[in-house]
């Protein structure tokens, strides 16, 4: 199995993503963030052009896949995810990681959750977090707010019983006890693999990471990469992976 998470930048690199979403476009499961779907404006403050239904977009290309978008803002932007039609998805939802009260309704600033889809497919059953961590103008240090956004992660990932997969843009530097609060139990990927940026050289700031797969002991991970394409200011994490058949307890049987 196959999975990209990537932070699409709005659709603000338009045609090489979608060409880009073409070419991989056997990848099985894509979690997406900064995803506009039907928008009549930008959410953003600053004056790059974006995408405005990139969602559709998306849709239209990746046709032998289903489509989960879950808005942070407005009902027109957020985060997504497009599963392979051959893999069942069992249940998918939301949850609340963190709430702004005075958002607004521009800028980075807003609410956020995470997306998470249970999945079964060749008798193996697993789970996957899709999560945009939230922006506070601070850098990506520790905040008492990442503190606390970063305990509501781990709380629902510790109710999953799955095997799992955790992944998107979060916002944080490798260093943090934000993000130590979230891997604990997990296999961090970046980490692992010695990974030096999540980010292409259409970022300009001097910080080189926000983007993470942490996954469970249970996953046997085939190969992991950071992609070198430029269709975002994010890099395309790519993870190939296979997770052990879900044990059922055995029935009670009657004695002799």
């Amino acid at each position: 199995m196959k999975l990209i998470t990537l932070n699409i930048w709005g659709g603000c690199v338009r045609d090489p993503l979608l060409q880009f979403i073409q070419t991989h476009s056997e990848v099985d499961v894509w979690c997406l963030q900064e995803v506009y779907h039907s928008a009549a404006d930008k959410i953003s403050t600053d004056d790059r052009d974006v995408s405005l239904d990139i969602y559709s977009d998306i849709q239209d290309i990746l046709t032998d896949h289903k489509a989960f978008f879950r808005p942070t803002v407005q009902g027109i932007y957020g985060i997504a995810s497009f599963v392979k039609k051959n893999i069942k998805v069992i249940e998918e939802g939301e949850v609340s990681i963190h709430h702004n009260h005075d958002y607004p309704g521009t800028g980075p600033a807003h609410s956020r959750n995470l997306q998470w889809l249970t999945c079964h497919h060749n008798d193996k059953t697993y789970s996957i977090m899709n999560l945009h961590a939230l922006w506070n103008g601070q850098g990506k240090t520790d905040t008492p707010d990442r503190i606390a956004q970063s305990h509501k992660i781990k709380a629902f990932i510790d109710t999953v019983k799955t095997p799992k997969i955790v992944c998107g843009d979060f916002n944080l530097r490798p260093d943090t006890k934000s993000l130590h609060i979230i891997e604990n139990g997990l296999n961090n990927l970046i980490a692992q693999y010695n990974v030096t940026s999540t980010r292409t050289s259409l970022y300009k700031k001097e910080e080189k990471f926000a983007d993470y797969i942490f996954t469970s002991p249970e996953l046997s991970v085939n190969d992991f990469k950071v992609l070198p394409d430029e269709v975002s200011d994010h890099s395309a994490l790519l993870l190939d992976f296979e997770c052990a058949p879900l044990v059922m307890p055995a029935k009670a049987g009657i004695q002799d």
